[in-house]
């Protein structure tokens, strides 16, 4: 019979044509873990195919006849390939007559055809390019080598693929390895990545640009009044006290220059958008009052710009009032590392009064003079792409996004994208309001024409056309969702030491928050001790007081971990901490924080665990019960017995066993658990020398909070 032609081969047709019994051929099938159920079975050409190369491999005596023939031929090949001075090494001649048997006719015709090819290039490597995932035959055809050959050496690893079963890249190259072959690995460039990534500009096409400037500091000191006083001073007379501030960032030109001001002020904005890998400020103002001095929310503005590595210029506001005493903020700022440029330092300090519009000017001018050390350029002639700073759904508009447009310029009528949204710019205003064609590098403008309300921080970028963007935002919305999924790892104590061993930390960025000042020095000098060559404790933050939201923002930025030294998270911050995956380690005893950390870093911290005792129970009968063993008939004397408890058996008052429940019955059912008071039986794992009297303590370790 002929099965070869059939497109399904039954079992004891198969056994009948390899001359072996039909339950042989199911026991060999069942040792290749291919599933069927009796002689009468039907299998797939290509395990038909599988199976005869495997049993047919053996029997080599009767098919010597049929070979010799070939060994002749082949021999001579051989003789050839010795000849040629491309074959210098021994092994490497035996490895590829070995190869000859294999592939029959067709491959030593082709074997033949590529040493001659070959034998011209003196010492060539084979070097084969894979992607991540491939399926054995594309494999096999990029070694030009036989499908079923690389199954059988997957089947000896204990792999069960058929031909068009996808492998990977790991699985894949040590098959070509074996095979004489160098893989690389096949790099595929996102299409979503290569939008994103800025290209460099040609220095000719950089022209100056305005720079971005965002106003912090603590509560109450004047950020608002100075903004406001800053906007008067560059609008004319007949609009004082009517502008309508249309969008969260306004314009304003001192010698015919331009500079942007967010109205966004305070660090919470400014961090919530650095989070999200927006880095749109140039400058910081940071206003401190000279009546009030330097305040916690001043030190975190300080610790964020540092974290950012913005230039800060420092406007000393309230100057006009009668307590006011500049030379004590600039003593205190100094203390934090920020020495006024009157002192010897590289802060610069402009003392300013935002009600009686003192020192505006030299504040502008100071700016100016930043933005020209920083040399801010972009290139206008090319397409937009910058950061959405805020977005809103608008009745009567739809969604509304505010964005600064970072290079390039943005026209009414492009295709954008930001984040997973997309649209066309129907319409474009700007700070005043007005309606505009175009806008350039550094300018902010309300745009209308989104499909969803984008998120601030989102980057965007113009596109070919609408179809694009949409496409576009697919894929990045189902990356997101993919993302979501396994969220962004941070770093945590516990797993600090494999990331550094990863060579993914340098460096540990820690929030220190304490009932006392003296604590959060004491700590911060001892966790910066214990850095090493391999990883180094940055304190990025040291405060007094709870845990706050902002700790938590600053830390995701960041990437940092927060200690609590004698403190508490507040509600707020704590659900902030799970969601942006931020750890949080809270301590009363500072060696234990200190411990802690060192231990990480040496990758030694170990889960503490405490036994909690769940209830005793007395064995007062023994029954055998065949099949199963000894099961113990107790009576609970306290507290509770539960299935999934461990145990130890107490027989005169020794541990004899230590071990878990393996079954739990009132009557004839299984429960969960069994109070005091009740009658049950109770068998043990891995133990049946039970008798009567002995005591069955129940308990469960449960790890210690750190």
């Amino acid at each position: 019979m002929e099965v070869n032609n059939m497109s399904k081969t039954r079992v004891y047709e198969l056994a009948k044509e390899l001359n072996i019994s039909s339950k042989d051929l199911l026991s060999k099938l069942s040792d290749l873990d291919i599933k069927v159920k009796n002689h009468m079975s039907t299998l797939e050409d290509e395990e038909v195919e599988l199976i005869k190369d495997l049993l047919t491999e053996k029997p080599k005596e009767k098919q010597k006849d049929q070979r010799i023939h070939e060994q002749e031929a082949q021999d001579k090949e051989e003789k050839e390939i010795e000849e040629d001075s491309f074959y210098e090494d021994r092994e490497e001649k035996r490895a590829y007559k070995k190869s000859f048997k294999k592939g029959g006719k067709k491959n030593r015709k082709f074997q033949k055809k590529f040493v001659s090819e070959e034998s011209a290039k003196e010492d060539e490597i084979k070097i084969i390019t894979i992607p991540e995932f491939l399926t054995v035959k594309e494999l096999a055809e990029k070694m030009k080598v036989n499908p079923t050959e690389i199954i059988k050496k997957l089947i000896a690893q204990g792999i069960m693929v058929t031909v068009n079963q996808q492998i990977d890249f790991e699985t894949a190259s040590k098959i070509a390895e074996e095979y004489g072959f160098l893989v690389d690995k096949e790099k595929i460039k996102d299409e979503l990545e290569a939008l994103f990534e800025d290209t460099p500009d040609r220095e000719e096409d950089l022209k100056p640009r305005p720079p971005i400037v965002t106003v912090m500091g603590h509560v109450d000191h004047g950020k608002t009044s100075l903004l406001d006083a800053i906007r008067k001073t560059n609008v004319t007379i007949k609009e004082i006290g009517g502008i309508t501030q249309h969008i969260g960032a306004s314009v304003v030109e001192i010698n015919d220059k331009k500079v942007v001001f967010l109205d966004t002020p305070g660090h919470e904005a400014f961090t919530a958008m650095r989070a999200r890998g927006a880095s749109v400020t140039d400058i910081v103002v940071l206003v401190v009052a000279a009546d009030d001095g330097v305040m916690p929310q001043t030190i975190e503005a300080i610790n964020h710009v540092k974290a950012a590595n913005v230039p800060l210029i420092v406007a000393i506001n309230k100057i006009d009032l009668p307590t006011a005493n500049p030379d004590r903020v600039k003593t205190e700022l100094s203390e934090l590392g920020l020495v006024p440029e009157e002192w010897g330092g590289n802060t610069i300090c402009v003392p300013v009064s935002a009600k009686k519009n003192i020192g505006i000017d030299d504040l502008l001018e100071m700016i100016l003079l930043v933005a020209e050390m920083e040399d801010l350029k972009a290139n206008p002639n090319k397409p937009a792409r910058g950061t959405v700073i805020e977005a809103k759904l608008e009745k009567g508009k739809g969604p509304v996004a505010t964005v600064i447009v970072q290079n390039g310029t943005l026209q009414v009528g492009d295709a954008v994208i930001a984040g997973t949204t997309y649209g066309k710019v129907r319409a474009m205003f700007d700070d005043k309001g007005r309606k505009i064609k175009k806008a350039g590098p550094s300018m902010p403008v309300e745009i209308l024409g989104f499909s969803e309300v984008p998120e601030a921080g989102d980057k965007f970028v113009v596109v070919e056309n609408e179809k694009k963007a949409r496409e576009l935002a697919e894929k990045r919305r189902e990356v997101q969702r993919e993302l979501e999924l396994k969220k962004k790892q941070k770093v945590s104590l516990e797993d600090l030491f494999r990331q550094i061993q990863e060579g993914t930390v340098k460096e540990l960025n820690v929030i220190i928050k304490a009932d006392v000042q003296g604590s959060v020095e004491a700590l911060r000098k001892s966790l910066e001790e214990l850095s090493n060559e391999e990883v180094r404790i940055r304190v990025i933050h040291g405060a007094v007081g709870a845990i706050t939201e902002t700790d938590v923002m600053l830390a995701s930025a960041s990437n940092a971990i927060i200690i609590g030294f004698n403190v508490r998270p507040e509600t707020n911050a704590k659900a902030l901490a799970e969601k942006e995956k931020v750890e949080i380690k809270l301590y009363r005893i500072i060696y234990d924080a200190i411990e802690d950390v060192k231990a990480a870093m040496k990758g030694m911290l170990e889960p503490k665990y405490k036994e909690v005792e769940l209830g005793r129970a007395e064995v007062r009968a023994v029954f055998k019960i065949p099949g199963v063993g000894n099961v113990a008939g107790c009576y609970v004397l306290n507290g509770k017995i539960t299935r999934n408890a461990d145990v130890r058996i107490v027989r005169d008052g020794i541990v004899i066993y230590e071990g878990k429940i393996a079954s739990l019955k009132r009557f004839k059912d299984d429960v969960r658990e069994v109070q005091q008071g009740f009658e049950c039986g109770i068998g043990i794992e891995k133990f049946n020398d039970i008798k009567e009297g002995d005591i069955i303590e129940a308990y469960t370790m449960e790890e210690i909070p750190r």
